[in-house]
């Protein structure tokens, strides 16, 4: 019997609440092989509009695997094969006809070290709508910046300097920086890898407020290893264990009440 797959449904059927709208994005049978390596076996979950995702577990467990597969990511690495099937809306992105460069606008994404582009703050925000042409004039673009920079929580800091180089700012202010890059093409999804792990603990309480008001638009999907952070910052939490789903469901309940003994053996630091 596959404990996990069963103390899951278990979970979904005892704890989850029933679901009034259809989701964002759907995984289905989803499995990663590096080469002759297994690395995610059999992944199906369901990402809503209007909450943040937190994807936990110990290292290596494929919850960044799983985070890439969401844009395609994984198609840079050569020995990287993926079976079963992700939906955007009804799109399956893996689809033969389908655009990655669109995918991975409609599907935004925020690294664990920060990574501006060695141009100007404004040149950082302007360079995805530019190449996208979803500015007609100039101050489209100009308006598309100064909003994507306010939705970061950046403009107040940055706004007399704009012309300066991105890579000169801070690194609490770099990460926001490229969050305001990525939400400039209006993605549909932003998916944050341990956006936090660099940074000191009022640029971390910042990015948490920050993805707090993003949910409101935007729908997130983020990997962290920090279980206090998930529970403040997600609705919806999955716990991944050497590439297998364990236990899917509310933030609140995988922290009180997990269903599965892996799961509470991670949340309660016996392993992991």
């Amino acid at each position: 019997m596959d404990t996990a797959v069963t103390a899951n449904q278990d979970f979904k059927d005892a704890n989850a609440p029933e679901e009034q709208n259809t989701p964002k994005m759907t995984i289905r049978d989803l499995s990663v092989f590096y080469g002759d390596k297994q690395a995610v076996f059999d992944v199906n979950l369901d990402i809503y509009e209007g909450e943040v995702l937190a994807l936990i577990g110990a290292s290596g467990c494929g919850k960044s695997t799983i985070l890439r597969c969401l844009n395609r990511m994984n198609d840079t690495i050569d020995n990287c094969r993926i079976t079963g099937e992700i939906f955007l809306g009804d799109e399956n992105i893996y689809a033969s006809d389908i655009d990655v460069v669109e995918i991975r606008a409609r599907v935004g994404m925020v690294f664990q070290k920060a990574n501006p582009f060695p141009k100007s703050i404004f040149e950082n925000v302007a360079y995805g709508p530019r190449i996208h042409g979803l500015a007609k004039a100039k101050s489209d673009l100009e308006n598309i910046v100064l909003e994507s920079l306010g939705r970061a929580g950046l403009w107040e800091e940055v706004k007399d300097r704009l012309d300066e180089p991105g890579t000169g700012l801070s690194g609490g202010q770099q990460q926001r920086l490229c969050i305001a890059r990525a939400l400039a093409v209006q993605p549909d999804v932003l998916l944050m890898d341990e956006p936090c792990s660099a940074l000191d603990p009022i640029a971390t309480a910042k990015i948490e407020e920050l993805i707090d008001e993003l949910r409101q638009t935007t729908t997130v999907v983020i990997v962290t290893h920090n279980m206090q952070q998930a529970a403040r910052i997600s609705q919806k939490t999955a716990h991944f264990h050497l590439g297998k789903l364990m236990e899917y469901g509310l933030t609140d309940s995988i922290f009180t009440n997990p269903q599965n003994e892996t799961t509470q053996g991670y949340i309660t630091g016996r392993f992991g």
